[in-house]
């Protein structure tokens, strides 16, 4: 690929991110459902003005690199009030590791005509609602306390799990891995290791950050951030693939929490990067998605989809929050709401490269669903959210402001 051709692939995908942003900005539409759209118009289902494809080796890179900024900036963010709040998420992710992962594994299989073990790599991709697509909505539509907070912590827990079981059942899949107790210790070390390194380099972090003062070296923080983020999350992916995601996340959190950091300054930074990686990473992974592996899918593959969106999901969150103090509203916009995001895309557009490349047959049919499933997701999900949630009386009431001053509003765009 020709230094040129690169940087035209660059220069649309940005230029396309920040077009939809402009018009979720000015019609109120979700920026998600916009940036995914533009993806699909400049891509291989549109005007082929992108092929992802083309940056080689260089796409996981850098889609591992935005993603680790984007999951860092939602563990500095991740706040849990109280004891219910925390144990609602600790039961939907214990329920859905369960439920959602076997459930998934025979929709694929018996709906969309998945073998047993792309089937249950694609239970796995999927398992995750994105941090990526709910923070925006969430800040977007700006639901009540403890709603918030109960979506994007389950977002954060289970997107570095789903990613590295799907890692694993893809090289189980593969033959690299012998039975489930390999499999078994894998998913412990990468998301233990994982966690371990994202704590220590937090802490680590947080202990520069506390000696450099706010005000005076505000870029300096910000760049000793990044350097450091994206130096533990190559070094966790070269000792231990598939370890950053839990590391960044581990990482964000320990930072947000040290009270002498600052963390409200520099979270300020981070999420205005966090967005722009947002704005990139969206039309580059939805530019991958080809009509041609979509329709083989047929309604098999809709019909596996509505039944996780409908099914799968309200038994989960029906079961995870039985006796905890939510109302039926609020457990009626858990139940709908969990659109996949971009690991999800991304791990799919990787793991179909090298079950090609292993000869495996069907690689292009699991790709085509998991890509099915985040346009139907994001789309009618990202789009019935702010509906729904004024529907049901779960908007926060806006903040006045001061007498005689107009509010401040959320931007339509997710910023």
């Amino acid at each position: 690929m020709t230094p040129e051709r690169l940087g035209l692939l660059w220069g649309v995908t940005v230029f396309a991110g920040a077009v939809a942003q402009g018009l979720a900005w000015l019609t109120g539409l979700p920026g998600v459902v916009l940036l995914l759209s533009a993806g699909l118009v400049i891509g291989r289902s549109g005007f082929g003005l992108v092929e992802p494809l083309d940056l080689g080796a260089g796409l996981g890179t850098v889609v591992g690199l935005l993603v680790s900024l984007v999951l860092f900036d939602g563990g500095i963010n991740l706040r849990l009030p109280d004891d219910g709040t925390r144990q609602a998420v600790l039961r939907i992710v214990l329920v859905r590791l369960v439920l959602a992962l076997a459930a998934g594994l025979l929709a694929a299989h018996w709906l969309a005509g998945l073998n047993w073990s792309l089937a249950a790599v694609f239970s796995a991709i999927v398992l995750a609602t994105g941090p990526t697509v709910v923070t925006p909505l969430v800040r977007q539509i700006r639901l009540a306390s403890p709603l918030g907070e109960v979506l994007e912590g389950e977002g954060l827990v289970l997107e570095p799990i789903g990613a590295v079981l799907a890692l694993l059942l893809l090289e189980l899949a593969l033959g690299d891995l012998h039975g489930w107790r390999e499999l078994a210790l894998g998913l412990l070390q990468r998301l233990g290791g994982g966690v371990l390194i994202g704590v220590g380099c937090g802490w680590l972090l947080a202990e520069a950050l506390s000696r450099i003062p706010a005000q005076a070296a505000g870029a300096l923080r910000l760049q000793l951030t990044l350097g450091s983020l994206f130096l533990m999350f190559s070094g966790c992916e070269l000792w231990l693939p598939e370890s950053g995601l839990p590391a960044a996340v581990a990482a964000g959190v320990v930072v947000g929490r040290r009270p002498d950091t600052d963390a409200a300054e520099l979270d300020e930074l981070i999420r205005q990067l966090a967005q722009l990686a947002i704005t990139m990473l969206f039309p580059l992974l939805a530019a991958d998605v080809s009509w041609a592996e979509l329709s083989p899918l047929g309604w098999g593959g809709v019909a596996c989809v509505l039944v996780l969106m409908l099914v799968v999901r309200p038994v989960a969150v029906g079961l995870a929050t039985w006796g905890l103090d939510f109302s039926l509203p609020q457990r009626a916009l858990l139940a709908w709401l969990a659109p996949r995001g971009i690991v999800t895309a991304a791990v799919a557009s990787l793991f179909a490269i090298r079950l090609e490349q292993a000869g495996v047959v069907g690689a292009g049919r699991l790709q085509g669903l998991v890509f099915l499933t985040i346009l139907l997701t994001v789309g009618l999900q990202g789009l019935s959210a702010g509906p729904l949630a004024r529907r049901l009386g779960l908007e926060a009431a806006a903040d006045p402001g001061p007498v005689g001053a107009t509010a401040v509003q959320q931007q339509p765009g997710g910023q």
